[in-house]
């Protein structure tokens, strides 16, 4: 009998490999059903037990507020779970939290513990103070305590039934305002010219380029917008707290003597002007809520349940006619974007499958932008208008900022609602075209070549602007906002020109914007949803279901078995399945400006139509 090497080692190599299949299948299948035990005993048997009775819950948020986290859904509440320094707090979270809160007979208090909370747009912040006071009309005490306030904290404070501060804590009210960085020295030091071709005398977001210092029309628009921002806010504290009015202005104004006669202790000018009820150390608080309430002798504090604790209880329907709500925050752009950020083409496509969505019979858009890309932006309008079409109503509830793009999408509604603060408008357009012929003439650079027209080659950021590609773009600008008025006339049903009065790029608050017609109604997020509802005939208990972006494979294998967003990633952490790391902190103002140069030079369009209005909520 001969011996065939081959024969044997492709016989022994098939062995080897039939045994190596088997090992991989046999480990991944014994994986796969210790993942579906261990998913079974968290959702059914390892999960918190139930709320007893007399229990507070402390709303100990962290981070940011926003509309909507940045990065996928996924990486967001990963930073969460990780205790990452760069939290974000989902506005939508902490309204169903507190709303399922002043339902359940429960929890009998809230406790807010805003020491971590970074702050948030001034319509957030007015949202979270409607829904403490649903929570104290349902006849549940909410007791603030800090260790210091800043003014957007104090802004939630203030709604409590109790305000307690460390005692040597303060509460930092400073009032609004704001300094841009003026860069047109700078540039022409460096060789920089920066061509603006604009529509809109307000339209002031590329004054930094050109300018040492703001306009005349911008410094009016800013000190009209800041101080009815700042009457708004003042106005809620002092009715809240039961303060005179004016007593806030007063007491900034004569600051430094009141400081003088208390010597310098900011707890003691609080406890006297009376922006807190007492003076109290964290521990005296929670002795207070163990008397209040009931006792946790295990962990020697009063019964309480965490707002991160509280909202992976709530179980969202998910099947069901209702309305759908689509989250348009942050810039706008042409193509796709994740959430956080606004892609003309990813929101689009949002809004048609909720359109085509047969369980969806309305859409509320929320917008919290302060614009971008004029075609991005036309490209979501119109997705908006056919699903009107379709039968769908629309309904736009604008955030802390729906302005210049970010009010280009709201045209497209049934009714478009805002809070009193939102700042919104800014109807108007710009380009910007930097040159730096002077940089390369320093540096000894020459360009040339041969063209065939003119128009080749024509913006070349190294060679100063050619006056007839500048008179082209300066006829495209004119003609989006020609379009941009006449759809905004169209949707409010009055002229372009009365646009027109109002636009030129100036910014209005969200009352100023109802007194100009430019806003249907004012009202909160709630609002919006119930407006929705009734413009489609859903009565009872209709669903809200959130169009976005699709979850991982495993969020959705998780969601089959009823586990929401948050209780999904909290598995993913506990198996040692989600990712690690997370985006840096975001880059100084002045990186951020001259980012904008770099990005307008490098599209691949000859220029961008720029509907921006370069604002923020104080």
């Amino acid at each position: 009998m001969s011996f065939k090497p081959m024969y044997y080692l492709r016989r022994g190599f098939g062995m080897f490999w039939s045994t190596l299949d088997a090992t991989r299948r046999t480990f991944f299948n014994l994986l796969f059903l210790l993942l579906v035990i261990f998913l079974i005993w968290t959702l059914f048997f390892g999960g918190a037990r139930p709320i007893a009775s007399k229990t507070a819950l402390v709303l100990d948020l962290k981070g940011r507020l926003v509309e909507q986290h940045s990065g996928t859904l996924r990486d967001a509440l990963v930073a969460n779970a990780r205790g990452d320094v760069r939290r974000t707090v989902q506005l939508r979270d902490v309204l169903t939290v507190l709303d399922s809160a002043a339902k359940d007979p429960n929890i009998s208090s809230v406790v807010l513990m805003l020491d971590e909370l970074e702050g948030g747009g001034q319509a957030m912040l007015g949202e979270v103070g409607l829904a403490v006071e649903r929570v104290k009309a349902a006849g549940k005490p909410v007791v603030a305590w800090g260790g210091s306030y800043d003014q957007r904290q104090y802004r939630i404070a203030s709604h409590a039934s109790e305000v307690y501060l460390h005692p040597m804590g303060m509460v930092l009210i400073e009032g609004m305002g704001r300094y841009r960085n003026y860069y047109r020295d700078a540039l022409d030091k460096v060789g920089v010219t920066v061509n603006l071709m604009k529509v809109g005398t307000y339209k002031s977001f590329a004054e930094p380029f050109i300018g040492n210092g703001p306009s005349d029309a911008a410094a009016q628009q800013d000190a009209v917008l800041y101080n009815a921002l700042w009457a708004n806010y003042t106005g809620n504290v002092e009715k809240n707290r039961k303060l005179p009015a004016g007593s806030i202005a007063k007491t900034i104004e004569t600051l430094p003597e009141l400081m003088e006669q208390v010597g310098g202790n900011t707890g003691k000018l609080a406890l006297q002007t009376k922006m807190v009820d007492a003076l109290k150390t964290r521990d005296e608080v929670r002795d207070l809520m163990m008397k209040r309430g009931a006792p946790d002798l295990e962990h020697k504090s009063f019964r309480q349940v965490s707002f991160n604790e509280y909202l992976a209880r709530q179980r969202p329907k998910l099947f069901g006619d209702g309305v759908g709500v689509i989250v348009a925050s942050g810039d706008i752009t042409d193509g796709n974007a994740s959430p956080g950020a606004i892609g003309g083409l990813s929101t689009a496509n949002l809004v048609r499958r909720a359109r085509e969505d047969d369980q969806i019979k309305a859409i509320v858009l929320r917008v919290d932008s302060p614009g971008g890309s004029a075609y991005g932006s036309e490209l979501i309008r119109r997705e908006l208008e056919l699903a009107r079409a379709a039968g769908k109503p629309v309904v736009v509830s604008m955030g802390s900022v729906a302005a210049s793009g970010g009010y280009w999408i709201s045209m497209a509604a049934d009714e478009v609602i805002a809070d009193p603060t939102t700042i919104t408008g800014s109807i108007g357009v710009f380009a910007i075209l930097p040159t730096a012929e002077k940089v390369v003439e320093k540096m000894g650079i020459h360009t040339a070549g041969v063209r065939t027209t003119w128009l080749a080659d024509a913006y070349n950021p190294l060679r100063p602007l050619d006056p007839r590609f500048g008179q082209l773009v300066q006829s495209s600008i004119n003609h989006i906002y020609s379009e941009f008025t006449a759809k905004a006339a169209q949707a409010r049903k009055t002229t372009p020109a009365k646009i027109d009065e109002v636009g030129q790029g100036r910014v209005w608050t969200g009352q100023q914007a109802k007194e100009h017609g430019l806003v249907d109604t004012l009202g909160s997020y709630g609002d919006a949803i119930k407006s929705a509802a009734r413009r489609a005939n859903l009565a009872g208990d209709y669903r809200i279901a959130y169009i976005e972006q699709d979850s991982s494979r495993f969020e959705r294998f998780l969601q089959m078995f009823g586990a929401t967003a948050a209780q999904a990633v909290n598995i993913e952490v506990k198996l040692g399945l989600a990712p690690v790391g997370f985006p840096n902190g975001a880059v100084a103002e002045a990186a951020r400006d001259m980012a904008w140069l770099a990005d307008l030079t490098e599209g691949r369009k000859p220029f961008s139509a720029v509907t921006h209005c370069l604002c923020g909520t104080p």
